[in-house]
C-alpha cells in the first residue's frame, strides 16, 4: 500500500515537473523571439532611416578652414522702359487699396554690374522673387539667387532669403547657401539704395560670405 502511494506521488511529481519545464521552455521561446524581432526591427530601421551623420572627409571637406569673400556690385532693377527686368506676377484683391502694395509678387532677372551705370560690366544676375509683405511700411520678403558669371565665380551662386525694408538706409539679409565655389556658404548681404527714378532702382550690395 505504501509502495503504491509512493509510486502515485512520484508520478504526480514528474507530471508537474514536466509541465513546469514545458511552461519554462515556452516562456524562453517567447522571450528570445521578442528579442530577435526587436533586433531585426532595429536593423531594418537603421538601413532605412531618414538621416545619418557622415564624416566631412567623405565629401572631400577638410577641417573647418573657411575662406571669407567680399563681393561688391550693383543691382539694377528696371520696372519700366523698353526692357524691364522685373515684372508683377501676382497681386491680392486688396493690393490696389494698400499704400505698400501689400500682396504684390514681383519676379526679377536683374543684372549685377560692377558700377552704377547700366552699361557697366556684367558680373552676374539676380534671379528670384520679392513680395510686398508689410502693411505698415515698404518691406519686401526677398527670395533670390545671385548667379555669377565672372572670373573664378563663373557658374557659382549665392542664395538670399530675408526681409528688405527698403526705406532703411542699410538693409541686411542673410546668405542661406550657395553652389559651386560657394557650397556650404553662410554670411550676409548689405544693401544700400544708390539711385531711384520712375523706371529703375540701382542698389549697391556688399556681400560677406564664408565658404570652403
Amino acid at each position: 500500500m505504501v509502495g503504491q502511494v509512493n509510486e502515485h506521488t512520484f508520478f504526480i511529481f514528474c507530471f508537474f515537473s514536466v509541465s513546469a519545464m514545458a511552461k519554462l521552455l515556452i516562456l524562453l521561446t517567447i522571450f528570445f523571439s521578442t528579442i530577435a524581432a526587436v533586433v531585426a526591427s532595429g536593423s531594418a530601421e537603421e538601413s532605412h532611416r531618414f538621416s545619418r551623420n557622415i564624416s566631412p572627409k567623405s565629401m572631400g571637406l577638410k577641417r573647418e578652414k573657411l575662406s571669407v569673400s567680399h563681393l561688391h556690385f550693383y543691382f539694377h532693377d528696371a520696372i519700366a522702359g523698353p526692357k524691364p527686368t522685373t515684372v508683377i506676377a501676382a497681386q491680392a484683391a486688396m493690393t490696389n487699396k494698400s499704400e505698400t502694395l501689400f500682396g504684390t509678387v514681383f519676379v526679377m532677372d536683374d543684372p549685377l554690374i560692377v558700377r552704377p551705370k547700366p552699361s557697366s560690366k556684367l558680373v552676374g544676375r539676380a534671379q528670384g522673387i520679392y513680395v510686398s509683405a508689410s502693411q505698415e511700411e515698404e518691406g519686401f520678403l526677398m527670395a533670390l539667387t545671385f548667379a555669377f558669371m565672372e572670373g573664378k565665380y563663373n557658374g557659382s551662386s549665392l542664395s538670399i532669403l530675408g526681409r528688405n525694408a527698403i526705406s532703411s538706409a542699410v538693409r541686411e539679409m542673410p546668405i542661406v547657401g550657395g553652389s559651386g565655389l560657394f557650397r556650404f556658404a553662410r554670411g550676409y548681404a548689405q544693401a544700400r539704395t544708390h539711385t531711384v527714378n520712375h523706371q529703375s532702382t540701382v542698389v549697391e550690395y556688399n556681400v560677406y560670405v564664408f565658404h570652403y
